[in-house]
């Protein structure tokens, strides 16, 4: 697996600024150094938007899932990862507050 390469940096970052939520893995090494990038996007009914208490429910509901298909698509334990990085900003509060915590 890459994990085993040495010298090879792998970075788990999460995303959810909106109503979109992200888990990417990365590498430094490689042709393609996306090694996953599951996502979720809450969906409301139409003509109704989305407000921030739900959308971070959708976010707190989906994270570890997301975090366990990005692992499992990236073929690498959770030890392998060396960095974390998460959005910190612009985006709605509350679920920005599920991204950051969830590290």
């Amino acid at each position: 697996p890459l994990s085993l390469i040495a010298g090879m940096v792998v970075i788990l970052g999460i995303e959810g600024s909106a109503n979109k939520l992200g888990v990417g893995i990365v590498t430094d090494l490689g042709e393609d150094p996306i090694l996953a990038n599951p996502r979720h996007t809450y969906i409301t009914p139409p003509g109704t938007g989305f407000l921030p208490r739900e959308t971070a429910e959708h976010h707190r509901k989906h994270i570890l899932q997301l975090v366990k298909k990005a692992l499992e698509e990236a073929k690498i334990p959770p030890k392998d990862i060396d960095a974390l990085a998460y959005t910190k900003g612009p985006g709605m509060g509350a679920p920005l507050q599920v991204v950051c915590n969830s590290h």
